[in-house]
């Protein structure tokens, strides 16, 4: 088992930052695979600009609560087994929805009234673009969705779960900016190949379009 009280030892050895801030939660792997997977999801948050880190359900209620619906943001969770949780915009208000990691993957905790498959991953930034819609032009022009819907349910209502767009805690950089827009758009399977090393190295670093 791995916990988290041996991060410090760990990252020594650690590919990542040695001043890379982890989420203040004890926490046990199951395996080093699902260690690794975990620093690596925190790198990519920190990159992401919308990881807020460890405010509180409170603050992110404050937050997002004058925000278009669809509005999101990952922070830490206050519930110390989990890691993070997923606060959104919806026409009922702020919903923060935990985002577990077991069998060495991510889900959203899965509501007991629901029936509907969670698709797991081994990436926050994954699941989280997952229930993105897959075409935002396509969303505020013909108001249809194209991505995955899922249902939250609370207070007796059932509401959709629309992740529409991310909300920065920071400024991010030009590199970053344009390095979303190359992940959108090039076809990893066929393009990526043809590109300098260099450059593949700085995509794989941050692999995700949003």
């Amino acid at each position: 088992m791995v916990t988290h009280s041996k991060f410090n030892s760990a990252m020594s050895s650690s590919p990542f930052e040695p001043n890379m801030r982890l989420p203040q939660r004890y926490k046990t792997f199951t395996s080093k695979m699902q260690y690794q997977m975990v620093l690596s999801t925190v790198h990519k948050l920190q990159e992401s600009g919308f990881y807020w880190g460890p405010i509180s359900g409170k603050e992110a209620n404050g937050i997002l609560s004058s925000e278009p619906i669809g509005t999101f943001l990952i922070r830490d969770s206050s519930d110390n087994r989990h890691l993070f949780t997923l606060c959104v915009k919806t026409a009922s208000g702020t919903k923060n929805l935990r985002i577990q990691c077991d069998t060495g993957l991510f889900s959203l905790q899965t509501d007991p009234k629901s029936i509907q498959s969670v698709p797991r991953f081994d990436c926050v930034l994954k699941l989280v673009h997952y229930y993105m819609p897959q075409s935002i032009g396509a969303l505020s022009v013909g108001n249809t969705r194209s991505g995955n819907m899922y249902y939250i349910y609370s207070g007796g209502e059932k509401i959709p779960l629309e992740l529409i767009k991310p909300l920065p805690s920071s400024l991010s950089s030009l590199q970053h900016l344009c390095r979303k827009t190359v992940n959108g758009h090039l076809d990893i399977s066929t393009n990526r190949d043809q590109l300098p090393r260099p450059l593949k190295d700085f995509l794989q670093e941050y692999d995700a379009p949003i």
